[in-house]
């Protein structure tokens, strides 16, 4: 039997570093989260939520850079990379809340929390919530929106209208396999969801976590929290000081939802533009999102937790085996 490919590159500067620590944290609902700690345990604490199809591996290049002075937390999303499955019940945004919250709580001390698209949903999603409030100091969003990604996603290459809405709705919540990832796969991966210089080494890193996701579990969350996304209303709770940051070429999430968000937010500390670069810039432009995150830290993160500290008693977490 043929061994089936691990769903990330495996060596060069966008394969992910071993762990230090992994972990399980169950959520609200006894979802089970796989999560990871890189860098510096007696450094500020940094917690990253991927984003739709993605997983912990999509971090890699960006924890290299913050590894060396920050404790860094990353989760795999329900049913993405190592966290199993759930059923058609949990793909919703209240589920993306609850798990953020579950991983604050095992994280242990105040953070900076950063997402990347589904993830940066999710920050918003959990904006009200207790752990919200008592845990994130800070919170970066990267390229993702509150509201009407299918009216205003570029996928297709339609005019505006119901025909482009009907077309990427079917296109981002199609349950067909992906298939092995060929030079032909990388190349429609980058018109979606990349900008036009995006070399070779990023289209792999991108496709093989991308074909690596379940299908079944990328149109369930297609279906539950992308085509029907609203979270305008969950925007005056993220009063924290949060940074946004958008890829001039994103097709997926068009700077008008960075825009946006950058004008709704109660505490919006700036909004970075970044030309001609696409949907998935933490593989596109690591350092520039590491440097953001890392600005967050040195403003608004002044605690620092003791190494080893205790988990609080309300978490769930349980160690892997």
């Amino acid at each position: 039997m043929r061994t089936p490919r691990p769903g990330h590159v495996t060596s060069g500067p966008y394969a992910p570093s071993p762990a230090h620590r992994e972990f399980t944290v169950v959520s609200a609902d006894g979802s089970e989260l796989h999560v990871e700690e890189h860098g510096r345990q007696d450094g500020p604490t940094v917690v990253l939520a991927h984003g739709w199809t993605c997983s912990t591996a999509f971090w890699a290049p960006v924890v290299r850079h913050l590894a060396d002075d920050h404790r860094v937390i990353v989760y795999d999303q329900r049913g993405h990379g190592r966290s199993p499955a759930v059923g058609p019940g949990g793909y919703t945004t209240t589920a993306l809340a609850d798990d953020l919250c579950a991983v604050l709580e095992a994280a242990g001390s105040r953070a900076v929390v950063a997402g990347h698209s589904m993830g940066g949903m999710t920050i918003m999603a959990a904006a009200g919530r207790p752990q919200m409030r008592e845990r994130a100091a800070a919170a970066l969003l990267c390229n993702t929106g509150s509201s009407r990604l299918l009216h205003e996603s570029t996928v297709a290459p339609l005019r505006a209208g119901r025909l482009r809405y009907r077309v990427q709705k079917a296109i981002l919540g199609s349950s067909l396999p992906l298939g092995p990832v060929t030079p032909l796969g990388m190349r429609v991966l980058r018109y979606a969801t990349m900008g036009p210089a995006a070399g070779p080494e990023q289209m792999e890193a991108c496709a093989r976590i991308v074909h690596a996701c379940p299908r079944r579990v990328r149109a369930s969350w297609a279906r539950g929290v992308l085509a029907v996304l609203d979270l305008d209303a969950d925007l005056a709770a993220l009063d924290v000081p949060t940074a946004v940051i958008a890829g001039e070429k994103d097709r997926l999430t068009p700077p008008v939802h960075a825009r946006r968000l950058a004008e709704a937010l109660p505490n919006c500390t700036g909004l970075t533009e970044l030309p001609g670069l696409g949907h998935m810039t933490p593989i596109e432009a690591p350092k520039t999102v590491a440097d953001a995150v890392a600005a967050l830290v040195r403003d608004h993160l002044t605690d620092r937790p003791a190494p080893d500290a205790p988990l609080p008693a309300r978490s769930a977490e349980k160690e892997m085996s």
